[in-house]
């Protein structure tokens, strides 16, 4: 049984875009949780060496050589320099930290900080505690960009799926002018997903993702950066609008929900023309969601 297993779970990795996504988007809730096909392996293994069975050992060589080849390179040391620190935060609408939560995110020593769930009166309680540091910001909605750059060319990016008919606004670009050249900034948080009877319910993401993918490409600054809770991983095919435009993070897990037991990364960092070298979580705050810091470099050449 357990070489079995280890075969399905190394089919899996390899081939997990085979999964349909037609009926209840079975791929797309597979893919949240790709990475943690990893620990299964692990339990495969030690089941293995209780059963003595050299067969299975030998099967699990697959599970581990997919898994390292898919997820090995995130392990890697964080080196070498870079030029933009940027922190992603969902800040949480239930939040009643806001001033604790901004001197966490601040204490992390960003260039550029990206909040969501916005709502009067955090939102001016985040102004006025991250002032000192960011003199310049920009709110859209129940979006905001924070800076030590100037910032211009603010405007509203429209994600909303065409079934919500009440206020929504979720998205908006800026221009950072950093000393070395304007890059372009977008803020977004896309609707959320529930894991329902009927599947994984994610269509509203998808056609928000597939908006602000094309928000992305139509796009004439050549450097792009897209912070935001994006309710999805990297890997899940939903967000490909996205992720087959822009630069992943190379190394770092940075698991940042739920935050008291992290198990996917949803809020993400992405890139055009850089590269997101190295993302990690931050501590905890007063939201369900962990705060990720990420290294981008390659943005100011």
């Amino acid at each position: 049984m357990p070489a079995v297993l280890a075969v399905l779970a190394a089919g899996l990795m390899v081939f997990h875009r085979a999964v349909p996504n037609s009926v209840g988007h079975l791929g797309s809730l597979l893919e949240a949780f790709l990475p943690w096909l990893g620990p299964v392996v692990v339990v495969l293994f030690l089941v293995a060496v209780l059963c003595r069975s050299a067969v299975a050992l030998v099967a699990l060589m697959l599970p581990v050589a997919a898994w390292t080849c898919l997820f090995g390179g995130l392990l890697e040391a964080e080196h070498g320099s870079y030029d933009l620190v940027v922190v992603q935060h969902n800040v949480s609408d239930e939040n009643t930290d806001a001033v604790g939560t901004a001197r966490v995110l601040a204490g992390a020593g960003p260039d550029l900080i990206a909040l969501e769930e916005l709502v009067p009166p955090a939102s001016a309680t985040y102004a006025r505690a991250l002032a000192p540091a960011y003199p310049y910001h920009a709110v859209r909605g129940t979006v905001g960009l924070w800076s030590k750059h100037p910032l211009g060319g603010v405007r509203q990016v429209d994600i909303k799926p065409r079934q919500i008919t009440e206020s929504w606004s979720r998205g908006l670009r800026a221009v950072v002018h950093t000393p070395r050249g304007d890059v372009a900034v977008y803020v977004a948080h896309l609707p959320s997903v529930r894991v329902r009877a009927s599947g994984f319910a994610s269509s509203w993401r998808d056609e928000s993702a597939a908006r602000l993918g094309k928000a992305v490409a139509a796009e004439k600054l050549k450097k792009v950066l897209l912070l935001g809770d994006l309710n999805g991983t990297v890997d899940d095919r939903g967000l490909a609008p996205l992720t087959s435009r822009m630069n992943t993070a190379e190394r770092g897990f940075a698991f940042s929900f739920p935050a008291a037991f992290p198990v996917a990364r949803i809020d993400q960092v992405m890139a055009r023309s850089a590269t997101v070298g190295h993302i990690r979580a931050l501590p905890p705050t007063g939201s369900d969601h962990l705060p990720v810091a990420a290294r981008i470099t390659g943005v100011l050449r």
